[in-house]
C-alpha cells in the first residue's frame, strides 16, 4: 500500500479517524505490554515505529555484520512478509523465492542463516537449533510473543513519524510513548527534517540516538558509470532510492515508482523494457525488487536485464553503536 498523504498532516481526514486510532492504539499498547517467551539466547530486535520502510533491513544487516566480526553466530529471524510459508524454516536462497518467504529474508540469508516463521517463538527455537548465539529480528518490535533483550527503532529522517498519530489516523504502529519505553537505541536514516521531534523525545528519555545514511554499493555504481538509467522500484519510499542514485552522480533518464512489496507483472515488465529500449536506458532497481522478480517466468527478461544497486547503512558513530549492542549481548550471558 502507499501511505496516504494525510498521514503527514493533522487535517480533517486524520481527525475523523482519531476515534478509531484511539481504539487501535489502546489495543496495540496493551498487546505490547504482554510478556514474551524467552528464546534461550539474546534477541536483538530491529523495528520501525511507523508503517512503511525506513532502513530497517539494512540496519539488521549492519548488526549481523559486526556480530559476525565479533565472533558471534547471528541468525536472522523474520516473519517473511509477502511470502506464503508460515514456517518455521531455514531460508535457502538457491531454492526459495520471494513468493515463498518474502523479499527481505532472501537478502538477509545472503549474509547469515535466516529463519522465517509467523510464530516468532517457534522461529527462535529453530534458530537456536541452527546454532545461533544471538538472534537478530528483522521487524516484530510490536509483536509481544518473543521477549527482546535489545531493541533498535529505525526512523526515516525525512518522514519521521508523520503527523504523530496512530493508525489509521497516522502512520504509528502503536503510541510513541510505549514504543520509546521499550527501545534501547534509535537510528535516524537520511537527512533529519521531520524526524527532529522524535529524536528529541528519544533523547529526553535517555535513549541513545544515532544518525545514519544509506550508501549505494561502489562496484554497482562503477559498472553503470557513463550510462543513463531507468530507475524503478516498489519499496516503501521509491523516491528515496531515486534521489540516492542522483546524489551518487548517476544519470537517471526516467523513474517509475510502484507500491511497497509490489509483485511485478508481465505487463509491468513489458512496459519498463519498452521504455528502456525506446530511450536507450539501462534498467536499474533495488536488491529487494530484484529478489521479488527472480524465479518468476513472467518477468524473467526484466530480472535478467535489471541492474541491482545494493545499499548499506553507514552510521556516523558506528563504533559506539557496535559497543552498545555487543555489551548488551554479552552482559546477558544467556
Amino acid at each position: 500500500m502507499r501511505a496516504p498523504a494525510f498521514w503527514q498532516e493533522t487535517g480533517i481526514a486524520s481527525a475523523l479517524l482519531a476515534p478509531l486510532a484511539g481504539l487501535y492504539g489502546w489495543a496495540a499498547a496493551a498487546r505490547m505490554r504482554r510478556p514474551g517467551s524467552s528464546a534461550g539466547v539474546p534477541v536483538i530486535c530491529v523495528g520501525n515505529p511507523t508503517l512503511g520502510g525506513a532502513g530497517k533491513t539494512p540496519a539488521a544487516l549492519a548488526i549481523g555484520r559486526f556480530l559476525n566480526e565479533a565472533g558471534e553466530r547471528p541468525v536472522f529471524l523474520s516473519r517473511g512478509y509477502g511470502g506464503s510459508s508460515r514456517g518455521p524454516l531455514i531460508v535457502d536462497p538457491g531454492r526459495h523465492r520471494a513468493v515463498d518467504v518474502g523479499d527481505e529474508p532472501l537478502l538477509l540469508a545472503r549474509n547469515a542463516p535466516t529463519v522465517v516463521a509467523r510464530a516468532r517463538p517457534a522461529g527462535a527455537d529453530l534458530a537456536r537449533e541452527r546454532g545461533a548465539s544471538v538472534i537478530v529480528m528483522d521487524d516484530g518490535f510490536q509483536n509481544p510473543s518473543l521477549a527482546k533483550d535489545f531493541s533498535v527503532l529505525v526512523v526515516d529522517g525525512r518522514r519521521g513519524i508523520g503527523n504523530g498519530r496512530v493508525f489509521p489516523a497516522g502512520p504509528l504502529r502503536a503510541p510513541l510513548e510505549i514504543q520509546l519505553d521499550r527501545a534501547q537505541a534509535l537510528i535516524a536514516v537520511g537527512e533529519i527534517t521531520a524526524a527532529a521531534a522524535v529524536l528529541a523525545k528519544a533523547e529526553a528519555v535517555g535513549i541513545p540516538v544515532f544518525r545514519g545514511r544509506l550508501e549505494p554499493d561502489a562496484r554497482a555504481l562503477a559498472a553503470l558509470a557513463g550510462k543513463e538509467v531507468l530507475a524503478f522500484s516498489g519499496i516503501a519510499d521509491p523516491q528515496k532510492f531515486f534521489a540516492m542514485l542522483i546524489a551518487a552522480g548517476m544519470r537517471v533518464g526516467g523513474s517509475r515508482a510502484f507500491a511497497d512489496h509490489h509483485r511485478f507483472s508481465a505487463s509491468n515488465a513489458a512496459r519498463l523494457l519498452a521504455e528502456a529500449d525506446r530511450h536507450g536506458l539501462v534498467p536499474v532497481t533495488t536488491e529487494k525488487d530484484l529478489a521479488r522478480m527472480c524465479g518468476d517466468p513472467r518477468v524473467a527478461e526484466l530480472a535478467a536485464r535489471a541492474h541491482p544497486v545494493p545499499v548499506a547503512l553507514v552510521l556516523d558513530r558506528e563504533a559506539e553503536f557496535e559497543r552498545l549492542v555487543l555489551s548488551a549481548v554479552r552482559n546477558l550471558g544467556l
